[in-house]
Parts: C-alpha cells; structure tokens; sequence
C-alpha cells in the first residue's frame, strides 16, 4: 500500500489526538492582536477556514502564497492552511529590504501576500494581486462552518518555497516537497527524543527553513508549541520557567544570549536537567558548548544542515560513551556537524565538499534549471561546504566553499554585500570575508581598495551598506587595502584573505 505523504498528516494526527490539549500560546506582545491559546482542534479549524478562503480568491493547487511575519501563531497556522490544501507557502524573511521581498514575491509568482503588521508600512510598495494584513482574520480566514475543496494529496508536490542565500546576487527559491517535510520532521523528532510530554519555544524564526521542520513535527506529536516573537535571552528563560519548556532550536547567537541573561538571574537556573537546546548555523566554541551544560544544566545538541535538505543532514547528540569524559573533551565532541540522521548518506568530493543523498533534499531551485542541475550533479546534493568525515562517520565543517558567511545564524551572501560595495564611487576592488566573532559566530568584514585620489571612511561604507541592503548584511568592520591577493586568472583568493583572521583555528566557521 502507497499512501501519500502530506503536511496535512500532521495537523490531522493533532485534531484527532490530541485535540483538546492546547497547541499553540500566541505571542502577548505584537501588533496584531494576539491569538487566544489554540487547541489543535482550534488551530484545525482556522487551517480548514484559511484554505476555505483561498478557494473563495481563487487560488489553486500549486499556486503560491507568500508571508512575511516575525513567529506568529496565525503564521504557524498557515503550514496548514497553505501548503495543507495544496497551495505553496512562501516564507520570507522579514529582516529583508523592500526591494528583496518584492523581488521574492514577484519571483515566486505569489499572488497572496501575508504581511505582518509590524513591517506593513516599510512595505507598502510591495504588493501581490491579494494583498493582506496579518490579524485581519476576516480577510485571512473564511467564515466558520465553510468547507474547503478537497485536493488529491500528492507527496512530491512542492509544499513551500524558501529563499535562500547563495553565491550570487539573487536568492533562490528551495523547493520543499511533501515527502521532503516529512521525512525531515519524522527524523528530526526520532533524533531529538520528541515526544507529547514535550513542550516546545519557537525561538527559532519560523521562516528559516520552515522553522527547521518543528512547526510539523511538534504538531503531528501532540506537542504545546509556544510562541515567541523576539529573542530576548531573558525572556528566553521566563518563557522556559513560566510554560515548562523542554526544547528548543537556535542559532548560536541565542546560546549566547542566553548565557549571558543567566548571569543575572536571580535564583536556579529554569529548565536545568529537562531543557535541550538544538544549535546550527555554525557550531560555538568548545567553552560555550560546556557552559551550557555547566552554567545552564541543558543539554546541548549540534545539528548541520541547509534549507536545501529541509535541512536536517546530521546530529551530533551527547551518547551514553561519552559521559565520563571532561566537559571539555566532551564539548569538543559536539562541535562537529554529527553523525549523518537517518536515512542521510554523505560523502566528499575529490575537493573535500560536502555531498549528502536522502529524501530531504530538495526538489530543485524555482525556475532555475541550471542552479538545480549544478546542486544536484551526480546524483548528490552538493552543500558548497567543505568538511572532513571521520572513521566513526561524524562530520566536522572545515570551511565554506560557496561564500557565504552565517552570522547570528543568518545566511549572508558575500558577493551580494561585494556588489552593493562596489557601487560606490570610490571603491574599485572589495572582497567580503567571514571572521570569527564571540557574540554572532561570525560577524561580515570587508577589504576595500580604494581608487586614486578617492577618500572614503568605514563608517560611510557601512552606512552605504545599511541603505542598500538589510542592516544584518552590511559589514561590522572594514580594512582598507592597496591590493586583494588574487589568480593568476584574477579570482579572489579568499582562503588566504580569510586565514590570518582564522589563524589558530583549525576550522574557517566559527
């Protein structure tokens, strides 16, 4: 029997057995007036109602849907009520410019646009055929008692588009199929332990890469799902003590904030013994890994992964071999990426790049055949990430081969942030280089060459950043050069720009 793989499995899962126990808390303090605490029977209903209404705009299956919203439970409603009933989701980051989330939407080919309150008027110029505020909930959702059209479920039917960055100017839309989504949530939850005693903190924003897949596997296990808008590391662990949190995913940016609102908590630490944290984005040192086991008493899991593979690849969880070690031998085994996840084969290319097979790896990029075809030569999804695989089968990320730099467990594209450099006046050679940074990972640094008698500051080009680009593109620091090493042909010889700031290191992501 071959029964077809479909988000709309989770959210059913979750209405029949689990659908008196409330699903979602909503966040207090937002815009929009905030949802009242759902049942998974509740948000059921408003999934049904949401697709109800698509039909009344006339938005077919296949058609796409894009939304721009901090965490939100009627965002978490949309998982389902979009991509449920067969439509396309298109989560966009919300941090973008208005002229990156027009070309997305455009892009995409959305004709609904969900737009949060907060960024409703810095987007007032972008627009879709159906353009909506999040929290009119008259125009979202169609009226109570209105059945949906049934739609023939289809696993290899692309249920969300997420737009990534990468080495070029222009983000690419990631196809995440059905059986994508499913077999990454299914995985995922088995890997992290997951079960309904559980009770889950979206720290983690629910665009990056559908929230790495826990909006559906907490919703297919009955999980309470708490919602929080904006990380705070304070507000990280009164959300912990208040709802009884026992998970979370984060960037390493929110494990350092973290740690430090610990500093000045007053009493125990909440969550210690029961918490476990799910980093990506670039593994933290060794000492901050064992700080969060010492200073939080959580247990910290390192994942590695893209939005390409929806994005689970590898886990690297504390084993039972290990607990007698020194924390800091310990915490220097959980650096590495992990072991691949179920279902995941990785190898290495002749050039040490990282190259995965499994069902979580995506369809292909919208409408861009070409970029697909390269990422999937071969039969193997090429990461761009260069690594090492160790006898035991663990991955460990030594550089970045495609350049982009992860800064606060945002993904940046180097050449975009060269191109907006090089618009100025002034500039006639840029190089954009990741470099280890405490608090972010990495934070974006840029080597500037500066043409005959032209004058320029680092703070005007930071600020000629800022006005071309979303702020967290723009570079913290910036050193001005005679020349860039380069080829014999003129490429960039990144490696060696980036090496004296990794010096010491035996990694190039931090």
């Amino acid at each position: 029997m071959l029964v077809p793989m479909t988000v709309s499995d989770f959210i059913d899962r979750a209405r029949t057995v689990y659908g008196d126990r409330v699903g979602v808390v909503d966040e207090p303090s937002q815009v929009a007036d905030p949802l009242p605490d759902l049942t998974y029977a509740e948000v059921a209903a408003l999934a049904k109602r949401q697709a109800a209404r698509l039909d009344e705009l006339g938005i077919g299956v296949g058609e796409r849907v894009a939304i721009v919203s901090h965490n939100a439970a009627r965002m978490l409603v949309a998982f389902f009520g979009v991509c449920g009933s067969g439509r396309v989701l298109v989560p966009v980051n919300f941090r973008l410019r208005p002229d990156e989330i027009r070309y997305i939407v455009e892009h995409s080919g959305s004709r609904v646009l969900l737009v949060d309150p907060e960024v409703d008027e810095a987007l007032a110029s972008v627009g879709a055929e159906h353009r909506f505020v999040i929290g009119d909930d008259d125009a979202i959702f169609a009226a109570e008692g209105v059945e949906p059209r049934a739609w023939e479920p289809d696993e290899n039917a692309t249920a969300t588009i997420n737009y990534t960055s990468g080495t070029t100017a222009r983000p690419k839309g990631v196809q995440i199929t059905h059986r994508n989504i499913w077999t990454n949530a299914l995985t995922f939850a088995l890997h992290a332990g997951v079960t309904d005693r559980d009770v889950y903190l979206h720290t983690l924003p629910m665009f990056h890469a559908n929230g790495w897949g826990m909006p559906f596997a907490t919703t297919g296990l009955g999980v309470p799902q708490i919602v929080l808008r904006k990380v705070d590391g304070a507000e990280i662990l009164r959300r912990v003590e208040r709802h009884g949190v026992t998970f979370m995913c984060a960037a390493p940016a929110v494990v350092n904030a973290v740690l430090e609102a610990a500093q000045t908590w007053e009493g125990e630490i909440p969550g210690r013994d029961r918490v476990r944290i799910i980093v990506a984005g670039a593994p933290p040192p060794t000492k901050t890994v064992a700080r969060v086991e010492a200073e939080l008493g959580w247990e910290f899991i390192q994942i590695y992964g893209l939005t390409e593979t929806s994005p689970l690849l590898t886990i690297n969880r504390r084993r039972a071999e290990w607990d007698d070690l020194p924390a800091d031998e310990r915490a220097s085994l959980l650096v590495r990426a992990g072991a691949p996840a179920l279902g995941v084969s990785l190898s290495l290319s002749p050039e040490n790049e990282v190259l995965a097979r499994s069902n979580v790896v995506l369809e292909g990029y919208w409408e861009q055949p070409e970029e697909s075809a390269r990422a999937l030569e071969g039969g193997w999804f090429h990461t761009g990430d260069g690594g090492t695989i160790g006898d035991d089968g663990y991955l460990t990320i030594s550089d970045r081969k495609k350049d982009v730099i992860i800064t606060g467990g945002e993904n940046v594209s180097s050449v975009e942030v060269e191109d907006v450099i090089f618009s100025h006046p002034a500039v006639t050679e840029v190089a954009v280089i990741g470099v280890p940074d405490e608090k972010w990972g990495e934070t974006i640094k840029a080597l500037v060459v500066v043409g005959g008698e032209e004058q320029v500051t680092e703070a005007e080009i930071i600020a000629w950043c800022k006005e071309r680009a979303a702020g967290y593109k723009a570079p913290t620091s910036v050193e001005f050069r005679s020349e860039l090493a380069r080829t014999a042909t003129g490429k960039l010889q990144k490696f060696k720009l980036r090496a004296p700031y990794w010096e010491g290191r035996d990694r190039q992501v931090n």
